[in-house]
């Protein structure tokens, strides 16, 4: 099934390579040159992925990023940056990113990012299934849905970038097991991004916001020192 991708970049030679070669790989393309092109065309019809420029004309990417998830928006998006400073990445996926990519990229790395990025995400068609055929964590107030991709707290939707529902997904099947960072790298975004391990701690912060989490005493993701992340054995399973 072809997976439609939205690149915003204001450098037309960019869009036109990108674009290209993602269409050559199977992608359905469409393309906006700022910020306010492409949340126009998000509303008009949401692509399944937002390859996004940070060095953006009037609003940056990085403000694009942080409007489409205040919308409660869970499309996945992956920066494109010049930035090289991990400082500034970090920034990026504080904002909502779910991945990013370093200017000059290969064409080839950028499709594998894009296809790594979206096997965390439900295909098409996927919410169309019952609730009674698909795989649900209970865990206290917490109720995760694995096959439709969608986690609710108290019966609000939690709107989860793909990363950080991989995250949640993987602590609250085991309670009270310890993760280290790296584990949960390579769970959640795959061996591609072993070294980026630390980031995870950046996922993990914004999961908590959106789980309710006080950072000074969370309920549900424990922070286990010097090792990684655990989700509380105290959150009992709720039975039906």
């Amino acid at each position: 099934m072809s997976r439609n991708v939205l690149i915003v970049d204001d450098e037309q030679r960019i869009l036109d390579v990108v674009a290209n070669f993602l269409e050559s790989e199977g992608f359905t393309v469409a393309r906006a040159a700022d910020g306010e092109e492409a949340l126009a065309r998000m509303g008009t019809d949401p692509p399944d992925l937002v390859l996004l420029d940070w060095m953006l004309p009037g609003r940056s990417g990085l403000d694009v990023c942080g409007q489409i998830r205040r919308q409660g928006g869970d499309i996945p998006i992956i920066m494109l940056t010049a930035r090289v400073d991990e400082g500034d990445k970090v920034l990026g996926l504080d904002q909502g990113a779910d991945d990013y990519i370093t200017k000059p990229f290969s064409l080839r790395e950028l499709a594998a990012r894009i296809r790594s990025v979206m096997r965390r995400c439900p295909q098409a068609g996927d919410v169309e299934r019952s609730r009674a055929d698909s795989q649900i964590i209970r865990r206290g107030p917490l109720i995760i849905d694995t096959e439709k991709f969608e986690a609710w707290k108290d019966d609000v939707r939690l709107y989860l970038t793909a990363t950080e529902f991989k995250i949640l997904q993987t602590l609250a099947q085991r309670p009270g097991v310890v993760y280290s960072r790296l584990q949960l790298m390579r769970i959640a975004m795959g061996d591609a991004y072993v070294n980026c391990e630390r980031s995870i701690d950046t996922h993990v912060s914004n999961l908590r916001k959106k789980i309710g989490d006080s950072p000074g005493e969370p309920r549900f993701v424990l922070t286990v020192f010097g090792v990684g992340y655990k989700f509380a054995g105290s959150i009992q399973a709720v039975k039906e």
